[in-house]
């Protein structure tokens, strides 16, 4: 039925699952949510019931308006699509476009990188190949927000492209990384941080958020 509440399979310490949380907070758009624990047991994702689901076993998947959507850009220009307000993609074409470079930046030149199924293959070099990936990623998205950015990533208006940056910057802060060389990144983030969608879709605040995790 396509009345039904959407339902969004999320960990709470997946980024990409953070950057779904803060588009529906910010859609004011209500759902329900079902935890998947990608540690416990070896991975929840990993079951035949959550890979009949998502066939990539990843999180998040979002079951809505009769459909099952996976990766969470794809399921974010949904929801702007059907959902157009608040905007998430700036009308001025130029605008959208450096909201999308710097969300694929994130999406497909850092994030996946360090992600937890690569860094299970890393051994004992998790923490050092993890830092690596982000700072490199980090220096070249420094320069471009340099230009880009006004209060947050493009301009004045919050966009697709915050929703991919205060969780890299998440994850970041989670390996260590030296926030130090990059002030526009940190500059934004905090900004962001302020703002009640992304606080109250943030990990420390979810359901299935550890009990010694929780703000």
């Amino acid at each position: 039925m396509a009345s039904e509440k959407p339902v969004l399979y999320s960990y709470f310490r997946s980024s990409c699952s953070w950057r779904v949380r803060i588009a529906l907070a910010l859609k004011g758009i209500s759902y329900d949510l079902v935890p998947v624990n990608l540690i416990k047991d070896g991975g929840q994702q990993f079951s035949a019931e959550f890979k009949a689901l998502n066939p990539m076993q990843q999180v998040p998947a979002l079951k809505i308006d009769g459909i099952t959507l996976s990766q969470s850009l794809a399921i974010i220009n949904y929801l702007e699509e059907t959902h157009p307000n608040p905007r998430l993609l700036p009308q001025d074409p130029k605008k959208r476009a450096q909201v999308r470079m710097i969300a694929d930046h994130i999406v497909s030149g850092i994030q996946p990188l360090q992600n937890l199924s690569v860094l299970k293959q890393m051994g004992d070099k998790k923490m050092e190949w993890a830092q690596n990936c982000i700072t490199s990623g980090f220096q070249a998205l420094e320069q471009i927000l340099q230009q880009t950015a006004g209060r947050y990533c493009v301009g004045d208006e919050v966009s697709m492209a915050d929703l991919c940056l205060v969780p890299q910057v998440a994850n970041a802060e989670r390996f260590k990384v030296d926030m130090g060389p990059y002030p526009t990144i940190s500059r934004i983030n905090k900004a962001l941080l302020e703002l009640e969608a992304f606080k109250i879709s943030h990990p420390s605040r979810q359901p299935d958020t550890p009990a010694e995790l929780r703000a």
